[in-house]
């Protein structure tokens, strides 16, 4: 076992052990945010038929060729064609059909004029310039061909996937499950919200925190209580929440003093314990297992470190604990926005938020970044990464980033 590691090791690690979770399947209703379980392919033409965009008359371009404000032509209207009906009449030479939008192009013809450009009866319509032939028509298949893949498997279905499915006739769709991740607090001094605060006790903000966190990426949290300065205590805990879910994570009692229980705890239930400290500013001290192929997490108990550990190292394997296809850190370059007047002796995570008014991806950085401060979090959608060794940093230096 190590005793420190370099956090991109162990996130490699966590993600070579997370497991792809089993499928289901859902209404499309339930289906937004949830995971693909098999590539989306088109079993047909979106729209299944060529359409007009806009109320209008179908014709035949050749009719209207020689069309002037000098020598206008007149076309006879065969019927009107609303959407959702089907064209009862083809459209010969010196005929055209009235469309509205969304209706279906009758046969014969091979162009749409909006009336807009027409003047028009009962009866005929009236051009006053040629028309292309193909013009203002939405062929069969111009948003989604048949056979085609519209989403590899593990991909989040979002608002463009959720309307394509319903465009594609889908009701359902097979999705992977969402993972329980097991929550566990530690620590004689925590006390839940809403309940009073006894002297020398805290709220337990970390529960919510790494719940939130989870939340975003599509786990499923469920929480087994706040486990007292005990090992025995610890480990129950820690045996109930592997017998129900995917995955356990704790805060507390992961560095060295005399009441650090949570990796001795570990150990008594049957737990390998893998990586003990990662090189990371915040969030060094942590403790990393697995029992039965199931991740078990221990973060400290500052709100901040347990947070940045989360979101740093672990938050890729369970990305891919939810099905994820890429879960790794998309890492982009972002350009600090202020000053950050403090070196680094090991790799530093710096939370932020995004700021792109000026066209540039920059960065602002709460002033406070300490490992207990969670209130700076307030906002932040990105952590840079500032290499170990690194001196104080200027306003305009470029990191690499990636969004949370």
């Amino acid at each position: 076992m190590n005793t420190v590691t370099e956090y991109y090791e162990a996130s490699g690690l966590l993600l070579k052990i997370a497991r792809t979770p089993h499928t289901e399947t859902v209404s499309l209703d339930k289906a937004a945010g949830r995971v693909l379980a098999k590539p989306l392919v088109a079993l047909d033409n979106v729209p299944p038929f060529d359409r007009s965009p806009y109320d209008g008359y179908a014709l035949r371009s050749d009719d209207v060729r020689a069309a002037s404000s000098d020598c206008p032509v007149t076309l006879k209207i065969t019927e009107e064609i609303a959407a959702g009906a089907v064209p009862s009449l083809p459209v010969s030479s010196g005929f055209a059909a009235k469309v509205l939008t969304g209706a279906p192009i009758p046969a014969g013809t091979d162009a749409v004029i909006m009336y807009e450009e027409t003047s028009f009866t009962d009866e005929t319509v009236t051009l006053y310039a040629p028309v292309k032939r193909g013009a203002n028509i939405v062929l069969a298949g111009e948003d989604v061909k048949k056979g085609q893949i519209l989403a590899e498997e593990g991909t989040v279905i979002d608002t463009g996937l959720s309307g394509t499915l319903a465009s594609l006739g889908m009701a359902e769709v097979l999705v992977y499950k969402k993972p329980l991740v097991g929550i566990i607090s530690t620590g004689n001094e925590v006390t839940e919200p809403g309940r009073p605060l006894p002297a020398g006790g805290i709220y337990n903000s970390n529960r919510y925190a790494i719940s939130a966190a989870l939340s975003c990426v599509g786990c499923d949290t469920k929480y087994f209580g706040t486990a007292h300065d005990d090992v025995g205590d610890i480990s129950r805990l820690i045996d109930l929440a592997l017998s129900h879910c995917a995955a356990v994570v704790l805060t507390g009692g992961v560095s060295v003093g005399d009441y650090d229980l949570t990796p001795a705890a570990m150990e008594q239930s049957g737990v390998d314990i893998l990586v003990k400290g990662v090189n990371i500013k915040p969030g060094m001290a942590c403790a990393y297992g697995v029992k039965d192929g199931k991740l078990v997490l221990g973060f400290s108990g500052n709100p901040a470190s347990s947070v940045t550990n989360l979101c740093a190292v672990a938050l890729p394997a369970f990305k891919k604990l939810c099905g994820i296809k890429h879960p790794e850190h998309q890492l982009f370059d972002v350009i600090l926005a202020e000053d950050f007047n403090k070196k680094s002796k090991a790799t530093r995570f710096l939370r932020g938020r995004l700021d792109l008014t000026d066209g540039c991806v920059k960065m602002h950085i709460p002033s406070e970044q300490g490992n207990v401060i969670i209130s700076s979090m307030i906002g932040c959608n990105v952590f840079a990464i500032v290499p170990a060794g690194s001196d104080k940093l200027r306003a305009g230096t470029v990191l690499k980033g990636f969004t949370v």
